[in-house]
C-alpha cells in the first residue's frame, strides 16, 4: 500500500497547528490561576493582621475599663483585715498581760507616800518567774490568806453594765484593774533565809543584823493594841517573803499577820510582780525606787 508523503505532512501539520491555540490558553489558565491564589493569600493576610490588631484594641480597651472599677468585694476584704487585725492585737495584749505586766489600781494608804489611794501602777510579771526578787522590791501579791477581811475587799464594779463591760476587757488585755480586790502591794524587807527583827534601841528594823534607815516610811502613830504586835524576831523560810508597807502605822503587813495561817509570811508562788511604774494620774507620774543603798551591807552579814 502506497502513501501519499504530502498527505502525511499535512495531517502533522494540520494536527501541529491545531494544538498551539489549546497549549496556549491551557498556560495562561494556569498562571492566572496561580495569581489568583497568590492575591488570595495576601488578603487573608491582611484581614487576619487586622483582626489581631482589633482584638489587641479590644482588650486593652476591656482592662482600662476594668483597671477603672471598683474591686468587687473589696469591702469585704477591708472588714475581714480589720478583724484579723483587732484579734491579733486582742491576743497578743492577753499574752502580754499573763507573761509580761499588768495593770493595779491602789485601793488604800498602806503604801503612802509612796503611793497615793487611787494610783494606777504597771507590774513587771517576769519578776519571780524569770527575774529574781531583791530587797526593796515593791511587789503585788495575792491574799495570802486571812490578811483581808470583808471590810478591806474592794468592789471595783460601777454598777453600769456597759462601763463593767469595758473595763472587763481592757483587765483581760492587762490595761483594766477589776482584778485588783484581792491583791496587796507591800516592800519586801526580807528575802528567805533573812533574819529580821524590830526594833533596836533607835527604833530601827534590822535584817540580818543590820538596821535599816529607811527614808521612804511614814511613821504616825501606832494604836496601843498593835504595839506588842510590832516587837519581832522571825527568819524567813524558803520560799516565802516578809514584807511591809511603807506606811508602818497603817499598814496590816507581815508583823500584823503573824497569826494567820501562813504566819505574816508570802509565798513567792503568790507573788504576782515587781511594780516599776505609776501611770496614773499623770503628776504621780515616777519609776518605782527599790533603795538598795538602804539594804547594802545585808548579803555579808552573819545570819
Amino acid at each position: 500500500m502506497t502513501y501519499d508523503s504530502s498527505m502525511i505532512g499535512s495531517t502533522a501539520r494540520g494536527a501541529h497547528e491545531t494544538g498551539r491555540p489549546f497549549m496556549g490558553r491551557l498556560r495562561r489558565g494556569l498562571l492566572m490561576a496561580s495569581h489568583a491564589e497568590a492575591a488570595s493569600g495576601r488578603r487573608d493576610g491582611s484581614a487576619g493582621g487586622e483582626g489581631n490588631g482589633g482584638g489587641s484594641g479590644h482588650d486593652a480597651g476591656d482592662g482600662d475599663r476594668r483597671s477603672k472599677q471598683p474591686r468587687k468585694g473589696g469591702t469585704g476584704r477591708f472588714l475581714r483585715d480589720v478583724v484579723i487585725i483587732f484579734l491579733a492585737a486582742l491576743l497578743i495584749s492577753f499574752l502580754i498581760k499573763t507573761f509580761l505586766i499588768r495593770s493595779f489600781f491602789i485601793p488604800s494608804g498602806s503604801m503612802e507616800n509612796t503611793l497615793q489611794i487611787h494610783d494606777r501602777i504597771i507590774v513587771n510579771e517576769l519578776v519571780p518567774k524569770l527575774m529574781p526578787l531583791k530587797r526593796g522590791d515593791v511587789i503585788v501579791f495575792s491574799d495570802p490568806g486571812g490578811w483581808l477581811g470583808a471590810e478591806d475587799q474592794v468592789s471595783t464594779s460601777s454598777g453600769n453594765p456597759v462601763v463593767n463591760g469595758v473595763q472587763w476587757f481592757l483587765t483581760q488585755v492587762g490595761l483594766g484593774t477589776q482584778d485588783s480586790d484581792n491583791h496587796l502591794i507591800k516592800r519586801v524587807i526580807g528575802l528567805p533565809g533573812d533574819k529580821v527583827a524590830c526594833c533596836n534601841s533607835f527604833g530601827q528594823t534590822t535584817v540580818n543584823g543590820v538596821p535599816l534607815d529607811e527614808p521612804y516610811t511614814k511613821q504616825p502613830a501606832i494604836a496601843t493594841d498593835q504595839i506588842d504586835d510590832l516587837h519581832f524576831s522571825v527568819t524567813v523560810p524558803a520560799g516565802s517573803l516578809w514584807v511591809e508597807g511603807d506606811n508602818r502605822g497603817d499598814s496590816a503587813d507581815s508583823r500584823l499577820q503573824q497569826k494567820t495561817p501562813s504566819g505574816g509570811f508570802v509565798p513567792l508562788s503568790d507573788v504576782v510582780g515587781r511594780a516599776v511604774l505609776i501611770t496614773w494620774p499623770i503628776k504621780h507620774w515616777s519609776w518605782l525606787d527599790d533603795y538598795p543603798a538602804v539594804f547594802r551591807g545585808t548579803d555579808e552579814s552573819t545570819q
